[in-house]
């Protein structure tokens, strides 16, 4: 069925609103008819990925927008940037791409988005409602949106966002449908100890074996017994999108589009059921980890997604005034800085040896020192799958008591609770 659009749709595409929002439209158009949609749904909400920097191309992009008058028609909030603007932490960027990147935070700012500077918006009070239609972009954004929230979302990839927000529109396919919603593959945790599943490790690991076995596929997870939380769900969310490709998945019992297995399979058959097993969970945490037997670490970097408020007070209990033998860099958005610093807990967690980035995180933009064999210790499961690439650093996977021992000890240390 070819693309239909409506008049008003069809005004704005001819520059009934400017020409930046007349180009956006025509992006938005022409996404929908590549992709097979049949038409153009309202939307929501945006959140824009688009504006970290990965070269001029991107920030001229943005400011052809800017200069054309487009301006967002729904809100929007940002993603993380290549620049920590609150001047907590510093990165190695060179001058022109410093300044590029800074161009680039700017005219998404003149667009009319809002300056959240996270990869969790949800924690940052952005939380469209359930069965919205919404154009996120970012990958964990996109996961915990779809599968936490109900909101309706695809995987919006950098400057479609923001078409998707200008024009206020977004294709009608993928997880905009209903139908494309339902979970068509089991997958099994009831053999599982309870002490694992009730452990923090257990979430960057199962999402990472989800994300691995389920793909772009639908899943849902049974066999958990009580909400593990939002941090919990978060990390999952997380590990699975960067491990497969996944925009959506379900718990049963817990997730909103699943009060139980049979509507999370919208009463159908599994293709495929997945018992998990202790020797698949031990396979999967091996894998996050890039360095075996290492000796030392060079850093701890904790925050993908960015630490949340809760977090940040488990990061304070378990140092407990302890100065740390090596820098641990906690990614986190302005949403906790500010509450961080009403509270003086940023100082504290600063005189320790916390190095707090705000704004960005360390495996975006070169805020990690350069150096020959260095080894990073994280509790993400999304650090640990992109900071070897990222950086340049070996990574060991622990748990966030696991990571603040080791950073006080300046090696790795396992087994604390």
């Amino acid at each position: 069925m070819p693309l239909e659009l409506t008049p008003e749709q069809q005004a704005i595409a001819s520059g009934a609103r400017g020409e930046g929002a007349a180009m956006a439209m025509r992006i938005v158009a022409a996404t929908a008819r590549l992709m097979g949609a049949p038409s153009l749904i309202p939307i929501a909400s945006a959140h824009i990925d688009g504006a970290l920097y990965h070269g001029d191309s991107g920030t001229l992009f943005a400011e052809k927008l800017a200069e054309g008058g487009a301006k967002v028609a729904v809100r929007a909030t940002l993603n993380v940037g290549s620049l920590d603007l609150t001047g907590c932490s510093k990165n190695r960027l060179e001058p022109h791409e410093r300044g590029m990147a800074r161009r680039m935070m700017d005219a998404y700012r003149t667009l009319g988005c809002e300056p959240t500077w996270t990869c969790a918006p949800y924690q940052a009070g952005h939380r469209p409602a359930l069965g919205s239609d919404v154009a996120w972009g970012e990958s964990n954004a996109v996961v915990f949106c779809n599968s936490v929230l109900g909101a309706r979302t695809n995987r919006y990839g950098d400057f479609l966002d923001i078409a998707c927000a200008i024009s206020g529109y977004a294709p009608y396919y993928g997880f905009h449908q209903p139908e494309n919603r339902r979970a068509k593959i089991i997958f099994d945790v009831s053999g599982l100890e309870v002490s694992f599943l009730d452990s923090e490790v257990a979430w960057p690991i199962l999402g990472s074996l989800f994300g691995r076995e389920v793909g772009d596929s639908v899943g849902v997870v049974a066999g958990i017994d009580h909400h593990p939380g939002e941090d919990a769900l978060k990390a999952f969310g997380a590990a699975s999108a960067s491990a497969g490709a996944v925009g959506l998945f379900h718990v049963a019992g817990v997730t909103p589009e699943a009060p139980d297995l049979a509507t999370a399979l919208h009463h159908q058959t599994p293709e495929v059921v997945i018992k998990v097993t202790g020797d698949m969970i031990k396979e999967s945490r091996r894998r996050l980890s890039t360095v075996a037997d290492a000796q030392t670490i060079n850093a701890v970097a904790i925050g993908s997604p960015h630490l949340s408020r809760t977090e940040f007070d488990r990061l304070e209990a378990l140092i407990a005034g302890r100065r740390l033998s090596v820098p641990l860099y906690a990614c986190s958005g302005r949403h906790a800085l500010a509450t961080l610093e009403s509270s003086g807990k940023r100082q504290t967690l600063e005189k320790s040896g916390v190095i707090i980035v705000a704004d960005t995180c360390v495996v975006v933009t070169p805020i990690l020192p350069a150096i020959d064999n260095a080894v990073l210790m994280t509790n993400s499961g999304k650090f640990a799958h992109y900071a070897p690439g990222n950086t340049g650093y070996g990574v060991i996977y622990g748990s966030m008591a696991e990571c603040v021992e080791s950073a006080v000890t300046g090696r790795p240390m396992f087994g604390a609770a």
